[in-house]
């Protein structure tokens, strides 16, 4: 795949853009290895006055940045800019919280006096250069929740971007230049997939973290593994949303569309699976449907778009062929489910029923704002097929019972249960998932622990 800005509502390339030679690849790992030496001496107050610059500088751009993300992937402009100015907020977020996620630990005294120890710490120390390998969908906030953690742990990054938002990756890099950090704290690497691999077995890089899809997971998980470094990777997700007979079957639907077309359905926690309880699945079934058929698809620099086209012609293929596969198998087509004519990367908000465990959109993660309606006779069979997924990143219950949530929490496969609402990621809530989404946590302090060097420090009498 080229380095390249490529409109995806008309197809026009706007620009492309050289990979990195080899030369150039080497002083930027050479960069980040001296700097990370330095950087990492420096004191909290230090990182958070740079962190904070960031984020009024990130707010300042938020219009202009805004119009590069929406030009490079399509998703509509007003969302675009909320995602700017929720980077700036968790830029914010680390720059107050870090040092007090990062402070000592001390055991308890009769832990301390059992070890023969005069006094026992646990600090939390930077880990390094860190390689962040990022996908296209959320082409700020991807990056920004992990650099900004990354930033006030000590360590520097090292950004490998999807190479169709090369426009947005340079920003990154100029932004917390322009901030103050030091030319290496931070470095966007415009290169290509293959060259991932090298740059991770290279000793200077110290650990990488991955969003993205399924397969780029595995093969950095396994050079990782050979190399013996650290990592965290966030997959895919088919997050089941669960309604039951208790619920507010009106706000549940209402609700459902957004958590199916945020980001154009392009969002890895984006509800995907609807689970309704066969006592509320007509109900439910007639005001999602109509709710998606209301939507308005066109141009994404609209104010008034509510879905934009997906980011590449082949992103839509798939999604195409999951559909097409569905309805050869036996899926009732609720509304849309065909392609419109005309330029650009456009597929109507879709939502099948009748769906079977032998459909691949069953089993695969359809990227794109396409629903899979199932019905439910009762809490247990909801449960089954909720879990019934390659995938546990995320999930959504609708229920007033409580005794229902607690079988929720306890029982559905994921990294998080969203009870009465649609997932959403904040700088205090630990993220990620379980099974093939993936593994480690990011955001909060588990995710700003997760590139530390936890080092216990005992002191004898």
């Amino acid at each position: 795949m080229p380095i390249a800005t490529v409109n995806p509502a008309n197809g026009e390339t706007l620009e492309t853009f050289e990979p990195m030679d080899e030369d150039e690849l080497e002083r930027r790992l050479e960069l980040a290895e001296a700097t990370f030496r330095t950087y990492r001496t420096t004191t909290f107050a230090e990182r958070a006055r740079l962190l904070h610059a960031a984020a009024d500088l990130l707010d300042a751009d938020r219009d202009d940045i805004a119009r590069t993300m929406t030009t490079e992937m399509g998703k509509p402009l007003k969302q675009a800019r909320a995602e700017a100015a929720k980077c700036a907020k968790a830029m914010h977020w680390y720059a107050d919280h870090a040092e007090e996620l990062l402070a000592d630990e001390e055991p308890a005294d009769t832990d301390v006096k059992d070890s023969g120890a005069s006094r026992v710490r646990v600090r939390y120390r930077p880990i390094g250069p860190v390689l962040a390998v990022m996908p296209w969908n959320f082409p700020l906030w991807q990056v920004v929740r992990f650099a900004a953690p990354a930033l006030m742990a000590g360590n520097v990054g090292l950004l490998k971007h999807a190479s169709n938002v090369p426009q947005t990756a340079l920003y990154l890099e100029d932004l917390f230049h322009r901030a103050g950090f030091t030319e290496g704290c931070f470095q966007t690497l415009l290169i290509g997939s293959g060259a991932v691999d090298d740059i991770l077995r290279d000793e200077r890089v110290r650990a990488a973290t991955l969003t993205g899809s399924e397969p780029a997971g595995r093969a950095v998980a396994a050079t990782a593994g050979e190399m013996i470094k650290k990592t965290v990777l966030e997959l895919g997700g088919s997050d089941p949303y669960v309604v039951m007979p208790s619920a507010d079957v009106d706000r549940a639907a209402q609700i459902a569309v957004t958590a199916r077309v945020q980001n154009n359905g392009q969002s890895c926690i984006a509800a995907k699976r609807f689970i309704v309880h066969t006592d509320v699945y007509d109900a439910f079934a007639e005001k999602f449907v109509a709710g998606m058929a209301a939507l308005r698809t066109g141009d994404p620099m609209d104010e008034a778009t509510d879905v934009g086209p997906l980011a590449s012609e082949q992103g839509r293929k798939d999604l195409e062929e999951l559909v097409e596969d569905a309805k050869r198998s036996g899926a009732q087509v609720l509304c849309g489910g065909e392609r419109p004519d005309g330029p650009g990367w456009y597929y109507p908000p879709t939502v099948l029923a009748g769906i079977h465990r032998d459909m691949r959109i069953h089993r695969e993660e359809a990227f794109g704002p396409v629903a899979t309606l199932y019905r439910a006779g009762d809490l247990d069979e909801a449960i089954l097929i909720a879990n019934d997924s390659p995938f546990g990143l995320s999930s959504n219950v609708w229920t007033r019972d409580e005794a229902e949530v607690d079988r929720f929490v306890r029982d559905l496969e994921a990294g998080g249960v969203f009870v009465n609402g649609m997932t959403a990621s904040h700088p205090a809530f630990p993220f990620g998932g379980v099974k093939r989404s993936g593994y480690g946590r990011e955001l909060s302090g588990h995710g700003i622990r997760e590139f530390c060097n936890i080092t216990t420090v005992w002191q004898g009498a």
